[in-house]
């Protein structure tokens, strides 16, 4: 009997040792996006390629199965970012809107487009200034968010919708074209005033998303939208800080995030170890702190008809995702900085750390919980590139940051 029981451990331990996800083969589908291509249809749409991709069984992971499982913070509900790559404005405004409600009670829903709208301004600034030598594209980052409402500020969304009521989602495919090509007629011709420039995307911005407002009521209060932001959401852009893991920088001092979507060449990346991430992600969410992350949605490993997002074992066992692992893969650019999502909470189970994720992309609207995903922290250890934070959230962790 005691060598049965001895037999019996031996071989639980050697497939646990050895066991490995699996994975299918499927065709890749986004049913919400093509829902969102009716609605919202562009010249030049066609039926969606049945391409083959490789997709993770989830059959042997516990995630788990509703939002109600997880600490979370207040948050406005999951919002579609409809035809844009403008998921940094989603998210941020999101992470935002959360802050301002536990920092002062205040439950609101704040203008994404009102953002985009001023994002494009700086960016044309840029690059005039720059002679051209200056990424002009839709993406950004959740500290540039901060900049703008700094500079511009911020307004309810029933003030500045960025669309017409009568349309589902936004759709800023024909607006960047258009305004790209006014960028690449300003470096063919060297058209470097900055004033006229300026007026000409205005006309722009102001015909495809709409005029912002210069005052506006709320409350019965009249505002600046500057105003609005300082007075009545409290913001205070220097109540934040970005923190990153670079293996190939020192840690312990601010970096330039070496991504394409870093337009602005921003050096305000607090680099630390990967277990001080981890640490500063984990006690920040427990703490009733959310996050805005940033990195790769790439994987096999996420799917939105499943709400989950894994690092399968085929791809790299969770004992070896470390440092090495994390810059190996943003080395080699199969870690991106394609996506922002707001991270709301935690939850634990047999399978480790959970975080509850809100997301504004079309997947995340596939399956059972729209607009949310559950993510687990391999993935984020592995995948994400850095999370905006308040700085008290990490003050016990990182005492220097002030």
């Amino acid at each position: 009997m005691k060598y049965l029981l001895i037999s019996i451990f031996l071989f639980m331990a050697y497939c646990a040792l050895f066991a490995q996800d699996k994975g299918k083969i499927i065709i890749y589908k986004n049913e919400f996006y093509d829902s969102i291509k009716v609605v919202s249809p562009l010249e030049g749409d066609k039926p969606r390629e049945k391409k083959k991709i490789l997709r993770a069984d989830f059959a042997e992971r516990n995630i788990p199965q509703s939002v109600d499982e997880f600490e979370s913070v207040w948050h406005t509900p999951p919002l579609s970012q409809g035809r844009t790559n403008t998921c940094w404005a989603f998210a941020t405004t999101s992470f935002l809107e959360s802050e301002i409600k536990r920092e002062t009670g205040l439950e609101i829903k704040l203008s994404e487009v009102f953002t985009v709208y001023h994002e494009y301004l700086e960016k044309a600034c840029r690059y005039i200034d720059k002679r051209g030598d200056s990424r002009f594209a839709e993406g950004s980052l959740s500290p540039v968010v901060l900049e703008v409402w700094d500079k511009y500020g911020a307004v309810p969304e029933e003030v500045y919708p960025g669309k017409p009521d009568s349309v589902l989602f936004h759709n800023h495919n024909i607006l960047f074209d258009e305004l790209k090509e006014l960028m690449r007629n300003v470096k063919e011709e060297n058209l470097w005033n900055k004033n006229a420039v300026l007026n000409n995307m205005k006309v722009i911005l102001d015909r495809r998303l709409g005029k912002p407002p210069e005052n506006f009521t709320w409350k019965g209060k009249t505002y600046t939208p500057l105003e609005f932001t300082k007075k009545a959401l409290k913001f205070d852009k220097n109540n934040y800080i970005s923190i990153t893991s670079m293996l190939n920088e020192d840690y312990g001092k601010f970096i330039q995030l070496q991504v394409p979507d870093n337009w602005w060449k921003g050096k305000n990346y607090y680099n630390v170890s990967l277990d001080n991430f981890i640490k500063i992600l984990r006690s920040s969410v427990k703490g009733g702190y959310s996050l805005c992350l940033d990195g790769d949605v790439g994987e096999s490993g996420i799917d939105g008809y499943m709400d989950a997002a894994i690092i399968p074992t085929y791809d790299i066992p969770p004992e070896y995702i470390d440092a090495k692992a994390r810059y190996f893969r943003f080395n080699n650019e199969s870690t991106s900085d394609d996506h922002l999502i707001h991270c709301l909470g935690i939850t634990e189970n047999s399978d480790g750390y959970w975080y509850l994720i809100k997301d504004s992309g079309s997947n995340g609207f596939n399956g059972k919980h729209k607009g949310y995903y559950f993510y687990h922290e391999d993935y984020i250890k592995l995948k994400m590139l850095f999370f905006l934070v308040n700085k008290n959230a990490v003050k016990d962790i990182l005492p220097g940051i002030n």
